[in-house]
């Protein structure tokens, strides 16, 4: 019995299940079943498998066309025939659009219904082809890859730590190098506002280095996550996913940042204007 081909006819006409029945006999290898209509048609394909549907097109409630849909939805591999006493070309491109198999004309005779039924099931299964709809092709636009681009996002994730360490030693040494010449090249004109920068210079030198040095690694540390964050934005999904967690940051930190800039913003004006008016009486001209 396992070897039987099962096919399902759905048409509210009984003589067309019966006609089925009587042409695809078990002695021909078929089991013929049988739907009044397109809801009765899809309970008994949830509870068995078919290898080919015969649905009249013109049905109550739901037409022959909508239920190959529901069906190609579920089993696109199911072969599914029409049978139209309609045939206009607006049902047939419909039908087509839906993925039947083939069409069969009222009134039907035994060499059609056999013919029929063995030219459909030695169809292969066609594959289904979704399109997806603009707007989601716009969320994921498709790149060009470049060739190197894997193998460059890896050598800047392996090289981020020495670059950071890198700067961690080197830059507090060039800053001190850089104030130690500007001290020199004020010592060398020696008036009363060369040599107040001159005293400055020195005093700051060290914080200045020591800020370089605390600073410089977490500078080097986000390098490397700059890094890893490219090479993860190379995948859809995640870069995707981390835009959604960048807007999250953003409105998260904003309060911060705003408290931020009205803290500091006060003493840079202040430290301002003591330095214009420290400049002013540095120049005022000194009594004879």
């Amino acid at each position: 019995m396992s070897a039987l081909r099962k096919v399902l006819v759905v048409d509210d006409d009984p003589v067309v299940g019966k006609s089925f029945n009587r042409v695809l006999s078990q002695d021909k290898g078929y089991v013929v079943v049988t739907a009044q209509n397109a809801a009765e048609a899809l309970e008994r394909l949830r509870e068995r498998e078919y290898d080919v549907v015969f649905t009249d097109i013109k049905m109550p409630d739901m037409d022959g066309v909508e239920l190959t849909e529901r069906v190609k939805a579920s089993r696109p591999w199911t072969p599914v025939v029409i049978i139209t006493g309609y045939g206009t070309t607006a049902n047939e491109q419909r039908a087509k659009a839906a993925g039947v198999s083939d069409f069969m004309r009222k009134p039907l005779s035994p060499e059609m219904i056999e013919e029929s039924a063995a030219h459909a099931l030695l169809e292969p299964a066609r594959p289904r082809v979704i399109q997806l709809p603009v707007a989601h092709a716009e969320e994921v636009p498709l790149q060009p890859l470049e060739g190197n681009s894997s193998y460059k996002k890896m050598a800047l994730l392996l090289a981020a730590p020495f670059i950071g360490l890198a700067f961690a030693l080197l830059l507090p040494l060039a800053g001190i190098a850089m104030l130690a010449w500007l001290a020199v090249q004020a010592l060398a004109t020696p008036t009363r506002l060369q040599r107040a920068k001159a005293v400055a210079l020195f005093l700051v030198a060290p914080f200045i280095g020591l800020a370089y040095a605390v600073l410089l690694p977490l500078v080097g540390a986000a390098m490397l996550l700059w890094a890893a964050g490219q090479a993860l934005m190379a995948i859809p999904s995640v870069r995707k996913m981390l835009m959604h967690v960048k807007d999250i940051a953003l409105f998260v930190a904003a309060p911060f940042i705003g408290l931020i800039y009205a803290l500091m913003l006060p003493f840079v004006g202040i430290t301002m204007l003591v330095s214009l008016g420290v400049k002013a009486w540095m120049t005022r001209p000194s009594k004879a």
